[in-house]
């Protein structure tokens, strides 16, 4: 599986953004998506995910009631929307597939990677 992260920019404080995660690879529905994001100088961290059905999604509590990820298996993608947004959002954030349980927040553990996009968000 290839992942292409997009729709990183910049933002105030209280606005909103929509990452997308295009993947390429015809196994696509087999594979848990994962959220993370990495600010400057911290470790790379679970930031929510969704199940390969796109029923059931699992957030950090840092994105909860704030962030919501869903999934289009017919295009591929998966997407994270991002409202109320705060300036300790500020990361690149990276998508991630993995045939683990949605649930699993072990970044270590993730199969395939995409690249990054990075999300400013201004005070």
């Amino acid at each position: 599986v290839q992942l292409q992260a997009s729709g990183g920019g910049w933002v105030q404080a209280g606005g909103s953004l929509r990452l997308s995660c295009a993947a390429s690879g015809r196994t696509f529905g087999d594979y848990a998506i994962y959220w993370c994001r990495q600010a400057p100088g911290k470790e790379r961290e679970f930031v929510a995910s969704i199940n390969w059905r796109g029923q059931n999604t699992y957030y950090a509590d840092s994105a909860k009631g704030r962030f919501t990820a869903s999934r289009d298996n017919a295009k591929n993608t998966v997407y994270l929307q991002m409202n109320s947004m705060k300036p300790e959002d500020t990361a690149v954030y990276f998508c991630a597939a993995s045939r683990t349980h949605y649930t699993g927040t072990s970044i270590y553990e993730y199969e395939y990677w995409g690249q990054g996009t990075q999300v400013t968000v201004s005070s």
